[in-house]
């Protein structure tokens, strides 16, 4: 059909600097989000301004940096050289201006472009800039990428450095707040990578002696290590492993400083290295799946001019490890196989214990090799794509996707007819699909990955995951768990965290599971409607409307239509990460919670439930309280 749009001159339109970033944010920060997600967008606004307080220590200035966070306000303050006085306003918003241009001054650094401090700047509310350097001081601040007020040059006794404050604009992240897990695993990256560099952090110090040997001891409890941690560095590269006693890879891979969450070729170098390098020391052609199974891991790298697969950086595209060094492959392979054998050598007892993991794990993977195969077939027959999940159009691991279309992606896990066919009629067809249960999972708390094959439910959201030979090709970013706010609702939701924290630690540890909030009442008068997630929301909305407002109280998922449920998995979807602590040991856990009954489980179970005749009692008085209220006004 021909369009009556006019193509003309008129149409032609060329966007400054500040204009193209606030209208096109995901190119330069991948997704906006409100904090949920471990990569929201005001996580990328922090780490772009690390990255250059980091790249100062990488070159030799500064062994300290302090960072304050409060609810909307990042303060990032280091101890380098500072920027040069009289491109202070430059560095900070003109695009493609900085110092790592030049090669000899940032040889090995993560942001090459120049982009980032200026897509900080461009997306706050917010923004100044403060440079101290050889005595003097200047100060500029900015509103949105404007320039509000250009301070001259003035003496100061402080040390050299940048300070940067900053915060976000709240017009583009949208009910935005700092998690602050997921801050601190940021910073402890930063200090695992940079040994001997020590970050203040809201009053906590953050500093590592041993790298990435610290990084696998904050990961893994010792009680659950194979044998002790095998620690490697050398030039431009270090190294940290152990297997333990769960399910799955687990990885945590980096660039130049840069944590990869996606990996890229340096991980995919590791990987081949360390079953090449195990396959030679034993003299034996294992399985890669069994050498690799239940392995804990890290790879640190750096090389000259890093190409990575988009702007937010999360995935390495580099071949080689420089223009005239030797391919990627090549270079870790080299390490792995000469330093890896060397410690085996030296370590028979880690050696030994090595060889018992991959021995039970070949064990494991025969067992199941023939159930596997059935289960698979009962898969395909099954016409999974039909009847059990209604798929969306881009996926997570699409490589035609952009960054920020693949962050949306979402598998809503729902039990019930109602409650799959409310969020499957108002979801997004484009990122959003829907996998129903069929009644409750099963309880899978002491079982082996056996029973993954043998109960069909399991098995087929395996494979809608596509998470049967590991998380490197999952379907969706985030997989939402979507029950109702009752007792059922909270058994199963435990249930199926069971089931991903047994058999796949490794996808709930690097934050794709989430907790879908959908409000528990809707508080309406004639004039307005206001949905409600708390108790605290519901008086709130009653005292606001007054004049004994309409007050329903949804019990089930299947209670709310699905105009009104497109509300919620929208723009404004609240979502409750799960998120393992440093502290928190697996076994335990589902011990707690899918173990045998304990008076502590029905403690937690009584203090973290509602009694339904308490609530009405409630919605009783805070409508006696709102009447009251309204006569005295």
């Amino acid at each position: 059909m021909a369009s009556n749009v006019q193509y003309t001159e008129d149409s032609i339109k060329s966007l400054d600097w500040r204009e193209h970033i606030r209208l096109r944010p995901g190119m330069y920060i991948g997704k906006l989000g409100d904090g949920s997600a471990q990569d929201d967008g005001i996580y990328v606004l922090v780490k772009e301004i690390l990255d250059n307080s980091i790249d100062e220590h990488m070159m030799g200035h500064g062994r300290t940096i302090d960072i304050k966070i409060s609810e909307h306000k990042v303060e990032v303050r280091d101890y380098g050289r500072g920027i040069p006085l009289g491109k202070v306003i430059d560095c900070v918003s003109k695009i493609n201006t900085g110092g790592k241009y030049d090669s000899g001054a940032f040889q090995k650094s993560v942001g090459l472009n120049g982009v980032g401090t200026k897509a900080v700047n461009a997306l706050s509310e917010y923004f100044r800039v403060q440079s101290y350097r050889d005595g003097e001081t200047k100060v500029a601040e900015f509103e949105k990428g404007i320039l509000k007020d250009d301070k001259a040059v003035v003496k100061s006794s402080d040390r050299n450095g940048t300070k940067i404050t900053f915060s976000p604009d709240s017009t583009v992240f949208k009910n935005y707040h700092f998690i602050p897990e997921y801050l601190e695993n940021q910073i402890w990256n930063y200090a695992f990578l940079n040994a001997g560099l020590t970050i203040n952090y809201n009053g906590k110090k953050f500093y590592s002696e041993k790298g990435l040997h610290d990084l696998l001891d904050r990961k893994v409890d010792e009680e659950s290590r194979r044998y002790p941690i095998i620690h490697l560095k050398a030039t431009d590269i270090e190294m940290a492993m152990t297997h333990s006693n769960q399910y799955g890879e687990e990885y945590y891979s980096f660039v130049n400083g840069q944590f990869t969450t996606q990996g890229g070729t340096h991980l995919t170098a590791f990987r081949e290295a360390i079953v090449k390098a195990v396959r030679e020391f034993y003299k034996k052609d294992y399985d890669a799946s069994d050498i690799r199974q239940s392995i804990v891991a890290s790879i640190a790298v750096r090389v000259q001019e890093p190409v990575f697969e988009s702007q937010t950086k999360t995935k390495l595209g580099s071949q080689s490890i420089g223009p005239d060094g030797p391919t990627l492959r090549t270079f870790v392979n080299d390490f792995i196989k000469t330093e890896l054998d060397n410690y085996l050598h030296k370590n028979p007892d880690a050696a030994n214990a090595l060889l018992k993991r991959i021995l039970q794990s070949e064990r494991e993977r025969k067992e199941i090799s023939g159930i596997k195969k059935l289960a698979n077939e009962r898969a395909k027959k099954a016409n999974l794509h039909n009847k059990k999940l209604r798929d969306c159009r881009v996926h997570y691991d699409d490589p035609k996707a952009s960054d920020e279309k693949k962050n949306e992606t979402m598998l809503f896990l729902t039990e019930g007819d109602s409650a799959s066919g409310s969020i499957t009629k108002s979801r997004n067809v484009q990122t959003q699909a829907v996998f129903s249960l069929r009644g409750k999972p099963l309880n899978c708390f002491g079982m082996t990955k056996k029973v993954v094959y043998e109960n069909e439910e399991f098995n087929l959201l395996q494979h809608a995951l596509n998470i049967e030979d590991g998380i490197e090709n999952l379907r969706y970013r985030k997989i939402v768990i979507a029950t109702d706010a009752d007792v059922d609702g909270m058994h199963i939701r435990l249930l199926i965290m069971t089931y991903f924290l047994q058999f796949f630690p490794d996808l709930v540890k690097n934050g794709h599971l989430y907790i879908l909030e959908t409000p528990l009442f809707r508080v309406r008068n004639k004039k307005e409607t206001i949905y409600c997630y708390s108790d605290e929301e519901r008086q709130r909305a009653i005292m606001k409307l007054g004049n004994k407002p309409e007050i329903t109280r949804f019990k089930g998922l299947g209670e709310i239509s699905p105009n009104e449920f497109g509300a919620f998995i929208g723009e404004d979807i609240r979502l409750e990460p799960i998120i393992l602590g440093k502290d928190t040991k697996i076994a335990d856990l589902l011990t707690f919670y899918m173990g045998k009954n304990t008076p502590n489980r029905q403690n937690f179970i009584i203090d973290n439930l509602k009694i339904e005749k308490d609530i009405v009692k409630e919605e009783e008085e805070a409508r006696r309280k709102a009447k009251e209220e309204q006569a005295v006004a």
